[in-house]
């Protein structure tokens, strides 16, 4: 498993009970306190072998860092919230490589194990599926706010909870329960990796507006103009597969589109199991999962939001 279907983590297999599992990610930041940097970039680099139902064993460290202008301390609080979160999930770092860089980057290299028959892919998905989300959406418009130091204390710190949580627990009640298809929620959002599962396939989807769950600060801070770039550009490359009921709100039609960090598992599972799978991860902790929409034999390739 690689490229070919824009699937969170490469895959490479040893044996017939043993595959590798190998993912790489990292950015700017997008929170003040450095610490908590560190763990959101370590739970965001984590999440893809999450995705795939793999186990993460080791990780090695991104840095880009302008030490000539900003203080080593910083760097030492960066490192020691990834690390922090690699101990949480039983990850050990076995290295790094970092660059004198202008613009301060950090994440990590992750390579963990699967068995290649179990591994869970992004197109696998049937007809009449339910979809379950595991975190709320609109860190990016939360994200952007902090930028501008609009954002609420409250919603700083909800944004931070949730981006900085391992998605480690969602992934060992996948596996208990059973799932037919996969992802994880990040920079394309919920729409651009929603597509994984219906492109190229006999398969659409359908989004339950009302069920998303999402941040209770991101509609006023969009309301006031705290787009990310990045949720224009996902909605530009994705509108076209996407169409909205004349009720969707506004904000949802923008929330659909923002783009996350550290977000949650995107889950595709038979009808009878779903409302298993939300009991078993609230109990797990897994507080807003819910299930937001279903894969249909209707709208071939089509996402629609209503």
């Amino acid at each position: 498993m690689g490229m070919e279907r824009a699937e969170d983590a490469g895959i490479y297999k040893i044996a017939d009970n043993l595959a590798i599992v190998q993912t790489v990610d990292f950015f700017t930041p997008i929170v003040d306190d450095p610490y908590a940097y560190g763990q959101i970039s370590g739970a965001n680099s984590l999440s893809d072998v999450y995705a795939k139902g793999g186990r993460p064993l080791t990780a090695m460290n991104m840095v880009c860092f302008p030490i000539k202008t900003m203080d080593i301390s910083i760097l030492r609080s960066i490192l020691a919230g990834g690390l922090d979160k690699l101990h949480e999930a039983g990850v050990i770092l076995i290295g790094g490589h970092s660059v004198d860089d202008q613009e301060l980057k950090y994440g990590m290299s992750v390579t963990g194990v699967i068995d290649p028959r179990k591994v869970i892919a992004n197109n696998t998905g049937h007809d009449g599926d339910m979809l379950i989300l595991t975190k709320p959406l609109g860190t990016g418009i939360i994200s952007t706010a902090i930028k501008a130091g609009a954002a609420p204390a409250s919603a700083v710190k909800q944004a931070i909870e949730s981006m900085s949580a391992l998605n480690k627990k969602a992934c060992e009640v996948m596996l208990e329960v059973g799932v037919n298809a996969c992802t994880d929620i990040t920079g394309f959002g919920l729409i651009g990796h929603a597509a994984e599962f219906v492109l190229d396939t006999s398969l659409g989807m359908t989004v339950y507006a009302e069920s998303l769950p999402y941040f209770k600060a991101a509609p006023k801070l969009a309301e006031a103009g705290y787009i990310p770039g990045g949720l224009t550009r996902n909605r530009e490359y994705r509108q076209n597969i996407v169409k909205f009921s004349p009720e969707t709100p506004d904000f949802i039609r923008q929330l659909v589109f923002d783009p996350q960090t550290s977000g949650g598992l995107f889950m595709a599972v038979a009808p009878e199991k779903a409302d298993l799978m939300v009991k078993r991860l609230h109990k797990a902790g897994v507080k807003a999962a819910a299930i937001v929409g279903e894969l249909t034999s209707r709208n071939k390739g089509k996402i629609t939001v209503k």
